[in-house]
């Protein structure tokens, strides 16, 4: 029996149980992904395809260079690699967004005449969506309840698989370079890249280990504080499954369970859970989870949208993240909640720039968990808290960043100012070569308060 394992977001060989399986019952296999620019409902963003060119190469150097890549509609490459090939059945990750769910069925019916059999798993999450429900059957809206019964009471994640025994490829006379595949721009920004980041599933089980071994029983502290290393910089790895969350899951689970390992694996929830989201409500992909907010008043200024971008708001802790975000194609968790807050309630901007925004710089930009993660901040979103909690970027550096060493790094023009005004550099001196802030937080607060009273 030949078979197809198709690649599509978890791009490694351990722990990928549609690899597992094809190897286990196929005589021969053919590994192929596809960079399909036709059915796709929004194109990666910059960032994300230079992460994914690189990942790319390193799983055909671990498939033997047997990996054959093509560009265009899947659903017609498909029918070409069967009928050319003879292939009776294909092996695929499950999927569990509504465009990529839709494909699924297309490629069912459009096989359907070649009698192909068409073996999908799970490789993506740690628990399936449809089943995970309230007593009333009805999908949950709520975090906590959602990963606490929902998720850690009722349904035990599978074991990771590990790596197939041995792998029998099938011979083709295909001439594949991923170089068709258009993943790299015109200009070579990312080569600045190449130095902050080692992108192979190696890679990601070495950064796993080092974050266990040295920084796990600090986490739930440090993980604040964007200047520390004890975050554990898995998230492009994981966004495109060179390193599988059960994996993860089952590893943490051999340590001793303390706060820190308990306040990581609920991050892991989360990400689970803004996929529980958009499978159930997929309509927030591109509107507001809370339809009230769809009658909000946005302000959307240009000027000071590009502001904002360019890292130049005039608030030191902000400016910093934005930097940031441009010169490494990620940013640390808590900036990512600090720059969107002050996107969309200090400045008024639609939450969907925001996340357009962050979906073409960053390398980790989960279409799921960027969607959430964007309307949880902008209040539009599931679990949100109270519209009135609106990060304050001056207190916000002040109290994670106490020592400037990370608004200094990306904010160099600030290395003169004391490190009591460094927040707020407006008060030592306005003749600084600074920005001066495009916004007053007190009046830009209450007049996101005051839009928000007007649809509550």
């Amino acid at each position: 029996m030949n078979s197809i394992v198709l690649f599509k977001n978890n791009l490694r060989i351990n722990d990928n149980p549609a690899l597992y399986h094809a190897a286990k019952y196929s005589d021969k296999i053919l590994p192929v992904y596809i960079y399909d620019d036709v059915n796709i409902k929004k194109s990666l963003g910059s960032a994300s395809k230079y992460w994914l060119y690189s990942a790319l190469n390193s799983l055909k150097k671990s498939l033997d260079g047997k990996l054959c890549l093509f560009n265009g509609d899947s659903l017609k490459i498909l029918k070409e690699i069967v009928e050319k090939y003879s292939i009776s059945s294909i092996f695929c990750e499950q999927p569990f967004l509504k465009n990529d769910i839709s494909l699924l069925e297309k490629l069912k019916l459009e096989l359907s005449q070649y009698d192909i059999q068409i073996n999908v798993y799970n490789c993506t999450l740690l628990w399936d969506p449809k089943l995970v429900l309230k007593k009333d059957n009805t999908p949950y809206k709520v975090f906590t309840p959602y990963y606490r019964k929902g998720c850690l009471e009722k349904i035990v994640p599978d074991l990771p698989l590990g790596a197939p025994n041995s792998l029998n490829f099938l011979k083709t006379d295909d001439e594949t370079d991923i170089e068709d595949l258009n993943l790299l721009g015109k200009y070579n920004w990312y080569d600045k890249m190449n130095n902050l980041w080692s992108i192979s599933e190696n890679s990601a089980t070495q950064i796993f280990n080092s974050f266990l071994e040295n920084s796990i029983y600090q986490y739930k502290k440090g993980r604040d504080f964007p200047a520390s290393n004890y975050t554990s910089k898995l998230s492009p790895y994981i966004r495109f499954g060179m390193i599988s969350v059960n994996r993860i899951w089952y590893d943490l689970n051999k340590l001793d369970l303390d706060r820190n390992i308990a306040h990581y694996k609920s991050e892991i929830g989360w990400r689970e859970f803004s996929y529980y989201l958009l499978y159930h409500f997929s309509y927030m992909e591109t509107d507001n989870l809370q339809r009230k907010f769809d009658d909000f008043e946005w302000e959307n200024s240009t000027e000071k949208f590009n502001a904002w971008k360019k890292g130049k708001t005039g608030y030191p802790i902000v400016d910093a993240a934005m930097r940031e975000l441009w010169k490494t194609g990620y940013m640390h968790n808590r900036m990512r909640m600090v720059t969107a807050s002050f996107l969309v309630k200090n400045l008024l901007i639609d939450w969907r720039l925001g996340e357009s925004w962050f979906w073409d710089c960053l390398f980790d930009a989960d279409y799921a968990s960027n969607i959430a993660g964007w309307q949880w901040t902008a209040g539009t979103g599931a679990d949100a808290a109270p519209y009135f909690r609106i990060f304050n970027p001056i207190l916000q550096g002040e109290k994670f960043d106490n020592g400037g060493k990370y608004t200094l790094k990306y904010v160099p023009e600030l290395e003169n100012v004391p490190l009591k005004y460094l927040q707020k550099p407006w008060e030592y001196s306005t003749n600084l070569n600074y920005v001066n802030p495009i916004v007053n937080l007190k009046d830009s607060r209450e007049n996101a308060l005051f839009q928000y009273s007007l649809i509550k």
